[in-house]
């Protein structure tokens, strides 16, 4: 199913996590029109998902991201280091979606994110497997294991500079089997994808779409 461009009207299901309001979401589509940018695909009717998005290679990424996320109006939450929330800033970045991790508790990272989601009413918990926007070597695999571990599907998306096209593909259900799943999410991503610094893809994404990875390119 195929998202309208968002300088018109479409569905979102009640169940997904939500924030904003009409405003902010016409703001949000406003800013995608001007730049010239539009959204595809569809996304499930679900409570609790962990999404993703590829590929990144610019701080431009998180501003299409940021401007898509608030034109559909969608909540979405990030873990970040409770050692960022002091003072001030905690209440800054718990009002933009963030969830404190503590690094020195017993659980590591995956099983308190796992935790967070399955305690929850409802999350859509944004990752970036890449890491880095510089040509990673490979993609971190704790966003497969936050899902499995939480049974909740994976909604990649992509983002696509040449096209001006940020598209959500279709939900995968982890199996366990993580090169398969891989395999599976870089099969959705190699027709969608264009980054704004070819140069700096990952290397997952350069073998998918027979490319030569360059592990030193800089900026």
């Amino acid at each position: 199913m195929r998202m309208t461009s968002p300088t018109n009207s479409f569905f979102i299901g009640p169940n997904v996590p939500r924030r904003g309001n009409a405003l902010s979401r016409f703001l949000g589509r406003s800013f995608l029109r001007l730049l010239g940018w539009r959204i595809e695909g569809a996304i499930p009717n679900l409570p609790r998902m962990v999404m993703i998005g590829a590929p990144h290679t610019s701080n431009w990424d998180g501003v299409i991201a940021i401007a898509t996320l608030v034109a559909l109006g969608l909540k979405a939450s990030t873990m970040i280091k409770d050692t960022a929330f002091k003072g001030v800033m905690g209440p800054i970045l718990r009002g933009f979606g963030a969830i404190p991790i503590n690094r020195k508790s017993p659980k590591g990272v995956v099983e308190q994110s796992v935790d967070t989601i399955t305690n929850s009413a409802g999350m859509l918990l944004l990752i970036a497997p890449e890491g880095t926007r510089h040509s990673a070597p490979e993609w971190k695999r704790g966003y497969l294991h936050i899902a499995y571990g939480a049974g909740v599907p994976v909604l990649p998306a992509a983002i696509d500079y040449t096209r001006k096209i940020v598209t959500f593909g279709p939900p995968l259900t982890p199996t366990g089997d993580h090169a398969a799943d891989l395999a599976t999410l870089l099969d959705f991503y190699a027709p969608h994808i264009s980054a704004r610094h070819p140069q700096r893809l990952s290397k997952p994404l350069c073998e998918r779409l027979g490319q030569t990875w360059r592990p030193e390119a800089d900026d």
